[in-house]
């Protein structure tokens, strides 16, 4: 049986306690200052104790959990939730992002129609008088023939 760990490294710990799911993003976010130790920036190599305070800038909030255990592994997700506690201020502000979320419009929904269908496109086509130009050549690269702008040198 081993002794337990004093200290491990933050980065290490990140990824045991499945806060991220590999060391590299661990180690990312914490050189991105998205994870703060006691308040203050810290690097990845830095050692986490039981006891200390990490602050976890997730979308739309800040998740701050207590260290409560140390593990050099990664194991099953109940074991890792053991490692650490959420903060009651922090479990507040994850449900009001939750909630801000659920009131939050879908971007996609904002979206009425989006590429025409083989039938839409015959439809738009049969639209179009036949003697102008069709209206999807207007995203053509091509310069106007009219001597309006510049010619194509070739």
């Amino acid at each position: 049986m081993t002794a337990p760990l004093p200290s491990i490294r933050l980065d290490k710990w990140l990824w045991a306690a499945r806060v991220f799911k590999t060391r590299a993003l661990a180690g990312e976010a914490v050189e991105r200052q998205r994870v703060r130790l006691q308040g203050q920036p810290v690097k990845p190599g830095r050692d986490v104790r039981v006891g200390d305070r990490l602050q976890l800038v997730q979308p739309g909030w800040v998740r701050e959990v207590i260290v409560r255990g140390l593990s050099s592994t990664r194991g099953p997700a109940p074991v890792a939730q053991a490692l650490y506690e959420d903060t009651p201020e922090s479990l507040q502000a994850a449900a009001a992002a939750a909630e801000r979320r659920h009131w939050t419009p879908e971007p996609a929904d904002a979206l009425r129609q989006g590429r025409p269908t083989k039938r839409d496109r015959r439809q738009l086509d049969a639209w179009e008088a036949a003697d102008s130009p069709p209206r999807w050549d207007r995203w053509s690269a091509t310069w106007p023939e009219s001597g309006e702008g510049r010619k194509a040198s070739r």
